[in-house]
């Protein structure tokens, strides 16, 4: 298989979007968001301090970047000119220089979409908003037109997150076969990813990369998610030692060409009591009324709505902390969500991770994330990995 996008799938999504914004009455899109450059152009860098933006107009898109990306960008974007300024601030604000080559491209009074007012910054950057810098210029936002595309995976896009469902498992079948009783959550974690991705790197041979600032290949870990820590979500590692009786909720994943899966499982260390086996139990049957709800067709609120009523029926309002999933791709959160807010109908090529997760405070917290893809009739698992508890026990 193919290990990352082609350079004329690149350009057919240019001239998607530039017909999208064409129909809006816009002269041209001025793109900020790195993930929404990537999955434009193909080029994968570290958003910093330094300002980069892609320039789209009909057959000729152009990479601004600073100079110390441009034999980066211009190896690997696909466009037809990168332009490069010196460095930020530099003599000269780099949102002056893009001002001057919307200029040059006789777009000093277009009326321009953007994903946002300028440069979003971070890394201690600041600097004027395009309409700052061009006065005349008539900015309107143009966010969602590139994450509306983003929501339809095509065939490479689901190939290469089905290829990161691979080595997920693999990652996390060495991270279960390494934890047990007495090791630190980051010894297993690091040794797992460690040898996932040393063991992906050369199966895949040269024409594997990962794309990504933040992955180099596999992973697998607890992220502080042991023991009664478990039941904070989004809890951040403590370098906990694991201990019999423990709770882990475990996540594990691989970049491949920028997009990766979702998956994570939730572990016993033995010994597995009564308590732990009917959290477990009611964890995963939230999951199953998620999955039977997920159809294309049906909105993606409708899942939601199913858990929450799963969640009601059983008495596990207390410990309902988040929605049932989210879409996922490039990013480790996309457009749209399985939330009773949001009610974008499902559709065949949208990828999900679906998640529902029982928190219980000072005891455990009890999830499972798969990815899947809704398919004409239903839906496709693309991660696999055992879900039941007698295959998730860590003997004691």
């Amino acid at each position: 298989m193919r290990l990352q996008i082609s350079p004329e799938e690149h350009r057919g999504r240019m001239h998607r979007a530039w017909e999208k914004a064409r129909q809006r009455g816009l002269d041209a899109l001025v793109l900020f968001s790195p993930s929404q450059i990537f999955y434009l152009t193909g080029f994968a860098f570290i958003p910093t301090e330094r300002p980069i933006a892609l320039i789209l107009v009909e057959g000729s898109p152009v990479l601004f970047v600073p100079r110390l990306e441009e034999e980066h960008a211009s190896a690997e974007a696909v466009v037809d000119r990168v332009v490069a300024y010196p460095e930020y601030p530099s003599e000269e604000h780099p949102m002056l220089l893009l001002a001057n080559v919307l200029r040059e491209m006789g777009l000093a009074r277009a009326c321009i979409g953007s994903d946002g007012e300028g440069y979003p910054g971070g890394m201690g950057y600041t600097g004027p908003r395009l309409v700052e810098v061009l006065p005349e210029v008539k900015v309107l936002s143009a966010r969602d037109l590139v994450e509306e595309m983003m929501k339809i995976k095509s065939p490479a896009e689901i190939e290469l997150i089905r290829e990161s469902a691979r080595w997920a498992h693999l990652a996390h079948a060495l991270l279960q076969e390494y934890t047990r009783p007495g090791v630190l959550e980051s010894e297993v974690a690091m040794r797992a990813s460690f040898e996932a991705t040393l063991v992906m790197a050369r199966a895949l041979g040269p024409a594997y990369r990962p794309l990504s600032w933040g992955s180099s290949g596999a992973s697998a870990g607890y992220r502080g998610q042991v023991g009664a820590q478990s039941a904070i979500p989004h809890a951040l590692t403590t370098h906990a030692r694991i201990r019999p009786g423990d709770v882990l909720v475990s996540e594990a994943s691989a970049t491949v060409g920028g997009y990766s899966c979702e998956l994570e499982r939730t572990m016993v260390v033995a010994p597995v009591r009564e308590e732990h086996r009917r959290y477990f139990s009611l964890m995963v049957g939230a999951q199953e009324t998620a999955l039977e709800a997920i159809r294309p067709g049906r909105s993606c609120a409708e899942v939601d709505r199913a858990v929450r009523a799963y969640f009601e029926k059983h008495g596990l309002m207390p410990y309902w902390r988040h929605h049932t999933g989210h879409a996922l791709g490039i990013g480790v959160h996309e457009a749209p969500f399985l939330d009773i807010g949001d009610e974008t109908i499902m559709e065949p090529g949208m990828v999900f991770s679906v998640e529902p997760g029982i928190y219980i405070p000072g005891f455990a917290g009890f999830r499972h994330s798969d990815t899947i893809v809704v398919t004409e009739s239903g839906f496709e698992m693309l991660t696999y990995y055992p879900r039941d508890l007698e295959s998730l026990t860590i003997a004691g």
